[in-house]
């Protein structure tokens, strides 16, 4: 320490002095200089996330996508008729470009959205599958998927009010075609003029 002649002390560290201003001065620019970092590397990590995005996602907007997206809408409506979960299945977009999915019950021809439900679509996992507690849990893992029939008797109330909820929104958006058997239940006859009236009664 030495005197510097006004009857204040300061302290020798490299040959410097500051006061404690220029030290709080000094310690706010090296946060600041860290935040910028901080900004440059989340901007970094978002411009990276939506790279793979476009990436995975949107080589299907392109002719693939298209062409997929053409194969499905020259498809005609599909007969009514209710399924069982090994014929539901079949309808998973990889075998046929038919896609049907189940959701409390009942079956719906998602495939004017296979850009969604197809093989590589964000909900492809329920394609062919009883999607509802998959939709009512907020889960897209094959853990939200049953083998057997799932009755859904374990979900709680808000649960089923979800699956409902789900249920009109395909409703509104894709053609019912038919209900999703339980075991040892027999398949319904529908008549042509049922089938012609559900369909002109979505559209």
């Amino acid at each position: 320490m030495a005197d510097d002649g006004d009857g204040k002390l300061r302290t020798e560290q490299g040959g410097g002095s500051s006061s404690p201003e220029e030290t709080e001065a000094a310690a706010g620019s090296w946060l600041g200089g860290g935040g910028m970092l901080l900004n440059v590397t989340l901007l970094a990590l978002v411009v990276w996330a939506a790279y793979q995005l476009y990436r995975r996602w949107g080589k299907r907007s392109g002719a693939g996508g298209a062409a997929q997206q053409s194969q499905a809408s020259s498809l005609p409506r599909m007969k009514r008729g209710d399924f069982t979960l090994e014929q539901l299945r079949e309808y998973d977009g990889s075998r046929t470009p038919r896609i049907l999915l189940a959701v409390n019950g009942k079956v719906f021809d998602v495939t004017k959205g296979s850009k969604f439900y197809g093989p590589e679509g964000p909900y492809g996992i329920f394609a062919g599958r009883d999607a509802s507690r998959g939709l009512a849990t907020f889960r897209l893992d094959k853990d939200a998927l049953r083998d057997e029939y799932d009755d859904l008797s374990d979900l709680n109330a808000v649960q089923m009010e979800s699956v409902r909820e789900w249920e009109m929104q395909f409703k509104e958006k894709y053609d019912y075609v038919g209900r999703l058997l339980k075991p040892g239940e027999e398949p319904s006859e529908y008549t042509d003029e049922e089938d012609t009236k559900d369909h002109t009664k979505q559209e």
